[in-house]
């Protein structure tokens, strides 16, 4: 590779990195922001953040799911850009939202760049990088989930409006688009990424449906991003609200979680070449649940703050690892379809999860949490376990069609 086209993979990597740390703010920030804040603010209950999650969750839903068939067909550049566009008018949608169904209609317009930009990345990354890399960009989103109730418990605690908070991160989408379009002949297409095989037919959606283990990706993916942004959306409330831990330490300590995860990544991207992925992801999973179970527990504030951290860092590697996975197992026809899906499936999972959460803690307690995201960091273990028996391997007919 000569220095010219090694300055522009590098370019196009850095930019990469930088949209998922935008990617991973959003969320974060409504979990420390909305209660009391944001609520107070539009005068809702608790669980009104349900509706925001659902709006967010279905723009995601949609955009995700055909990701994979627009990144292929489409140029990546101008895809992208115009997802932080639609990212943009999200999260500046909230800075400026004078009701809360307006807050809602935001939610609906950031879920949808949202859904483009990560299933387009992930499959841009799966069909151009190898895991290493992979990991490092959702680091990155890790990265961002630090920096947003970092960010938000200054804002908060200087007596700004958490209105900021949201601008901030609408203003880091406007510089990607032009980041996206200055750089977009450096942007190849997946066809380019297959450029010494034969001519790639990319499948369509209905034949990559038909194959069983891609549903059985849709439903781990569900699972996984609903035990990950559950704990980051309701460890604050958790902790502030049912337990009587001071706002500032809350914060802090759903900050560390963000943090530990984004540790994690960064470390078992380093050793990722090292060991074996199918025992790394299931060792994960066991150390989650060990994590979870001790927040659980919580016989003391110390137990239950690592606890949570122990839980982010085991989480850490999971989803990249099972990205990369697919891109493995079906190859360059069926893997950008597969990917849109489990990351449009994921997209269920991070806003509906966490919604359900939310109803099922107004009816009871806020300590429905702890055990309601251990049964489900087991019950994905169990999922794991199967669909990666030999049994459950795509044959070569089902990826060639």
């Amino acid at each position: 590779m000569n220095p010219s086209s090694q300055n522009r993979q590098l370019s196009v990597v850095a930019i990469a990195y930088f949209s998922f740390i935008v990617l991973g703010m959003p969320g974060a920030m409504l979990g420390v922001a909305w209660s009391p804040y944001m609520r107070e603010t539009f005068d809702q209950p608790r669980d009104a953040v349900a509706l925001v999650l659902f709006a967010s969750t279905a723009g995601y839903f949609l955009a995700s799911f055909v990701s994979g068939w627009l990144m292929a067909r489409l140029p990546a550049a101008s895809l992208l850009a115009l997802s932080c566009v639609l990212g943009a008018m999200g999260v500046l949608g909230y800075a400026i939202a004078p009701s809360f169904a307006l807050l809602v209609l935001a939610g609906l317009f950031g879920g949808t760049g949202a859904g483009i930009l990560d299933g387009g990345m992930n499959v841009y990354f799966a069909a151009h990088y190898g895991p290493r890399l992979m990991n490092w960009l959702h680091a990155c989103f890790g990265i961002g989930s630090t920096i947003a109730p970092l960010m938000m418990n200054a804002i908060l605690n200087s007596d700004t409006s958490w209105r900021i908070g949201p601008a901030i991160i609408g203003g880091m989408y406007l510089s990607l688009v032009a980041l996206f379009l200055l750089t977009r002949q450096s942007w190849p297409s997946l066809k380019m990424a297959h450029q010494s095989e034969e001519p790639v037919q990319h499948a369509d959606a209905l034949s990559t449906l038909r194959m069983p283990i891609v549903w059985l990706g849709i439903i781990l993916f569900m699972a996984y991003t609903g035990v990950e942004l559950g704990a980051g959306q309701w460890s604050f409330s958790l902790f502030h609200e049912e337990r009587g831990i001071s706002e500032s330490a809350a914060r802090f300590w759903v900050s560390l979680y963000w943090g530990s995860f984004t540790i994690g990544r960064i470390f078992f991207g380093a050793i990722i070449n090292r060991v074996n992925t199918h025992i790394l992801v299931q060792g994960c999973l066991s150390g989650a649940a060990v994590g979870m179970a001790l927040l659980w527990w919580n016989p003391s504030d110390t137990v239950s703050f690592v606890g949570l951290v122990i839980y982010g860092f085991m989480l850490a590697p999971i989803f990249a690892l099972m990205v990369t996975n697919t891109q493995e197992r079906l190859g360059p026809s069926h893997a950008p379809n597969a990917i849109g899906f489990q990351v449009a499936a994921a997209s269920i999972g991070g806003g509906g999860i966490p919604g359900l959460v939310g109803i099922l803690a107004e009816r009871s307690s806020l300590e429905i949490i702890p055990p309601f995201f251990f049964v489900l960091v087991i019950i994905m273990a169990v999922a794991y376990t199967v669909i990666n028996r030999p049994g459950h391997a795509a044959t070569k007919s089902e990826i060639t069609g």
